[in-house]
């Protein structure tokens, strides 16, 4: 990735330990989804963004391959906006333990690796919507990132 922006350091606890997360600025065209979406709930988010005038939760990704491993509904109303940068913190996501992936109920898949999520997101392919479920060990952040700041 060429450019990004930090926004904020915002302090978080997991497992006992205090540590700090850093929301960036992305470039949009950086970053590559692994599951469709349901338009639906990008319409509906999309209404919810403009009323709010802001991002309220970053998108996470892998820092080494830009694969979007959470927020890819906030990733597409991004694209329906028209801003070229959004809010994410970024994780070397083969190696950070904190967060893990499964395949979730219902979905075509039994099991899933993190490697899989990778080479989906490289690929001109996408996984059907909610088939991959991330967990971490932390909360995601809530942020306050303006429109404006991401056109």
């Amino acid at each position: 990735m060429s450019t990004k922006t930090p926004v904020a350091a915002i302090a978080f606890k997991a497992d006992g330990a205090a540590g700090a997360m850093e929301v960036e600025l992305v470039p949009l065209e950086w970053l590559k989804t692994h599951e469709e979406v349901r338009w639906n709930k990008v319409e509906e988010l999309a209404e919810m963004t403009l009323k709010w005038g802001c991002y309220t939760k970053p998108l996470i990704v892998d820092k080494v391959t830009g694969a979007i491993l959470d927020g890819h509904h906030r990733h597409q109303v991004a694209i329906k906006l028209g801003l070229t940068k959004v809010p994410a913190v970024l994780f070397d996501y083969l190696v950070d333990d904190s967060i893990t992936v499964e395949a979730r109920q219902g979905s075509p898949m039994e099991k899933i690796s993190k490697q899989d999520v990778i080479e989906m997101s490289l690929s001109d392919e996408v996984f059907p919507a909610k088939t991959t479920r991330h967990s971490m060990d932390w909360d995601t952040p809530p942020i306050m990132v303006l429109l404006e700041d991401l056109r």
